[in-house]
């Protein structure tokens, strides 16, 4: 028998079941899209009012959500009314520093222009008894200034520039307005830092306050004192010192901002930057260290309507 080579077996396959037909896989039904069909429809809408909602709408239809690169929209531009930077850019320029020369000494003061050609309105204690008075104005620029009136009763003085004339004046407001909680700005010279800004609110209104009328020698020494303010009475207590035996005494505004020996006879001016008040007392205890320990939110200002009650006689020289 002849021997032959053995042949390697093939796996074996057995065979496949015939595949159905193929049949396509059933499309889902589109619903239309109402929502973006009624934001288009708003978009047309909205194009005829402004351009902020119109371009929201095309980025919703587009991108089907909103997107987080902002919209486009009108640029406001922000108003400084109601605000104390923007009081305070308004009418410092209408707010001076008075520097009064007498035989006891020198004293600084505040003062609110009223008039383009140098009319000034202070307290009668911040220039009462002077030889001499220099006006700073917010620019750095000084004048000399003469006494026009006073009002010793009322606390109340008017001068006036020498060559002066373009100036800004302040805006009288309505103190009979006023009322309890209402927010203010008092702008004066404490201590000769010319300009200072304070805030606060109106604490109470009505205030019966006694001030000296500054008609002595002993009286008028009591200003100078760096470590405190001007001596005034309230509720049968003396404060910064003796009111001496000539006094008067006036309805006041009482207020929290701060303020400071020297800033007598500046402005307290509501939101609006108007005028309302003439600071002319505040609460100072001294210091051990001999300065001034500065305000513990005791105020007082004289109603800018006495002010104006007061101001033809205060022009026609005033009275005692």
């Amino acid at each position: 028998m002849t021997d032959h080579q053995q042949q390697p077996q093939q796996p074996y396959y057995p065979p496949q079941p015939p595949q159905p037909p193929y049949t396509p896989a059933p499309q889902p039904h589109r619903r239309a899209r109402r929502g973006v069909g009624l934001l288009a429809a708003v978009a047309i809408a909205a194009a005829a009012v402004g351009g902020g909602t119109a371009t929201l709408v095309q980025q919703l239809t587009a991108d089907g959500a909103p997107t987080a690169t902002g919209v486009n929209g009108t640029t406001v531009s922000a108003s400084s009314k109601g605000t104390v930077a923007g009081v305070a850019e308004a009418v410092s320029p209408s707010i001076v520093e008075i520097s009064a020369t007498s035989t006891s000494g020198k004293s600084t003061g505040s003062g609110v222009i009223i008039t383009g050609d140098g009319e000034i309105v202070t307290n009668n204690h911040v220039i009462s008894g002077a030889s001499s008075i220099t006006v700073r104005l917010a620019n750095g620029k000084t004048y000399e200034a003469e006494v026009v009136g006073t009002a010793p009763d009322k606390d109340l003085a008017l001068i006036k520039l020498s060559g002066a004339s373009g100036l800004k004046a302040a805006t009288l407001g309505d103190s009979g307005r006023v009322r309890v909680g209402d927010e203010v700005v008092a702008i004066g010279s404490p201590e000769g830092l010319t300009g200072t800004v304070t805030s606060g609110i109106v604490s109470a209104l009505d205030r019966d306050v006694t001030v000296a009328k500054d008609e002595g020698q002993d009286q008028r020494r009591q200003q100078y004192d760096p470590r405190q303010g001007w001596p005034f009475e309230f509720g049968g207590r003396q404060f910064n010192g003796d009111t001496g035996s000539s006094r008067t005494t006036y309805k006041a505004i009482q207020t929290d901002a701060s303020l400071n020996p020297g800033n007598s006879g500046g402005a307290l001016i509501n939101m609006n930057g108007e005028i309302i008040g003439i600071n002319s007392a505040m609460y100072s205890p001294s210091a051990s260290s001999g300065s001034a320990a500065g305000s513990v939110g005791l105020g007082f200002a004289i109603p800018v309507d006495t002010l104006k009650a007061d101001l033809d006689n205060l022009r026609s020289g005033g009275s005692d």
